[in-house]
């Protein structure tokens, strides 16, 4: 019989995660596909907050859903600053 007094320990490892500008990306790509203005959606989901901007063809919804908005906004932000050598 095991011995029910002491504490066992479990631990899991976390997978890769995956970066804001990948999402982005992703994102992008399944809008684009589905026919859909990809600029104009992403900017509807980052100022509602409502996920229903993003289609959930490919994952892409799920996907965004599980970065914050503002790291999505401070990627952007970050690429953009960098793409006009303002750096």
């Amino acid at each position: 019989m095991r011995d029910l007094s002491s504490t066992q320990f479990f631990q899991v490892e976390s997978g890769p995660q995956i970066q804001a500008k990948d999402i982005l990306e992703i994102v992008y790509r399944a809008l684009s596909e589905k026919g859909y203005n990809p600029v104009n959606q992403i900017v509807g989901y980052i100022m509602s907050g409502d996920p229903t901007y993003i289609t959930s063809y490919d994952g892409a919804r799920s996907l965004i859903m599980k970065m914050e908005r503002d790291e999505l906004v401070e990627e952007m932000l970050k690429t953009y600053i960098e793409h006009n050598r303002w750096v």
